[in-house]
């Protein structure tokens, strides 16, 4: 099957999925919908929840590569200039829409790869295809529950999202923490109580100042950054309690918990997570997948967003057509170019790995 199919094919089927609403934890449809697009192909697939597996392994004895990218979207922007889900007047060279780039332009370029490989000949390489659902909620029905048993037949990994078909090698994590600092009320008037607002601050200025000793070569510093804070419930009341967020983007060279302890460590206010489980992750050392990137010219880079990569265990990097920069935003867009040369840098990366 030729590029210009293979990629006329997954622009249709793109504007197919825009159509349908899917955010988080409400991809019933649109799951059902790309089912039977592949079962139309005669495409071999079984369906988990609202996960897509296919699985084309041609010799057991070598190694497994899977594809995966997810099927959800978030909720659109009330900015849209269009409707989210019926983009009019889209010109012929882009698809537009909710999930058009983030994550549909992937979705559709790895099914297209996909198809590549089960209609040729492709001994030696064997191909696991998983479409996702709840990624961009960190839900427990899609990869977090999918692994476990993929872990025993997956042995690399291309996650895709889009980064304009560079390949990232790392990504940070993402800790976020509730922090409460505790006080006394008291009438403002009389100096009354403790005030929980002081205490936050002077717990805020110690986390502006706190550095954390490991540095990552390939991402640098964990960055950290305060983003909300909110106290108090009349102009003459001394709040007994504060509340702020802490934003941490991790680096490999933390677990979650350990950055969670340090930082307690140096803060009187009470810190709580809201989950653990968003940790950085890095292509392995001499990974045959950073060789291939470098080996075909293709741009290596540190991403600063997660993804189902911090959910797999095994060897991977992440690479997909669009622009993350596209991602969450009003009128998103991915070019139909951008598609065609995600097919074929899929399918020139797997015949090189």
């Amino acid at each position: 099957m030729d590029i210009n199919r293979l990629t006329e094919d997954a622009v249709n089927l793109l504007r197919e999925m825009i159509a349908i609403p899917s955010p988080s934890f409400e991809e019933d449809a649109v799951c059902s919908h790309i089912c039977s697009w592949l079962r139309a192909r005669k495409i071999e697939h079984q369906r988990i929840g609202n996960n897509i597996i296919a699985e084309n392994i041609t010799n057991a004895d070598k190694p497994t590569l899977m594809l995966c990218a997810h099927i959800d979207t978030v909720s659109p922007s009330p900015e849209y200039s269009f409707d989210p889900y019926k983009p009019e007047n889209c010109p012929e060279d882009m698809v537009q829409g909710l999930g058009s780039n983030d994550d549909g332009a992937s979705v559709v370029s790895m099914i297209g790869a996909y198809r590549h490989f089960c209609s040729h000949c492709a001994a030696g390489r064997n191909l696991i295809l998983v479409l996702t659902c709840e990624e961009e909620r960190s839900g427990t029905g899609g990869m977090t529950g999918l692994w476990p048993e993929l872990a025993r037949k997956v042995d690399f990994a291309i996650i895709g999202e889009p980064t304009g078909m560079k390949a990232a090698t790392s990504e940070r994590g993402l800790l976020v923490i509730d922090a409460t600092a505790h006080g006394v009320s008291g009438h403002a008037a009389r100096n009354e109580g403790c005030n929980a607002l002081y205490k936050a601050l002077e717990d805020v200025e110690k986390l502006r100042k706190h550095n954390f000793d490991k540095i990552s070569a390939r991402m640098g510093k964990v960055n950290l950054n305060i983003t909300q804070i909110n106290a108090g419930t009349a102009h003459n009341v001394v709040p007994d309690r504060c509340d702020f967020v802490i934003d941490i983007r991790p680096t490999e060279k933390y677990n979650n918990e350990e950055i969670l302890a340090e930082l307690q460590e140096i803060c009187e206010s009470e810190l709580r997570p809201r989950n653990l489980a968003n940790r950085s992750s890095a292509t392995f050392e001499d990974s045959p997948l950073q060789k291939v990137a470098e080996r075909l010219g293709i741009e290596t880079f540190s991403s600063p967003t997660t993804s189902d990569w911090m959910r797999i265990g095994c060897d991977a990097l992440k690479m997909g057509p669009g622009d993350s920069a596209r991602s969450h935003r009003k009128d998103e867009f991915v070019f139909v170019e951008e598609i065609r040369n995600g097919i074929e840098t899929y399918i020139e990366f797997i015949k090189n790995l």
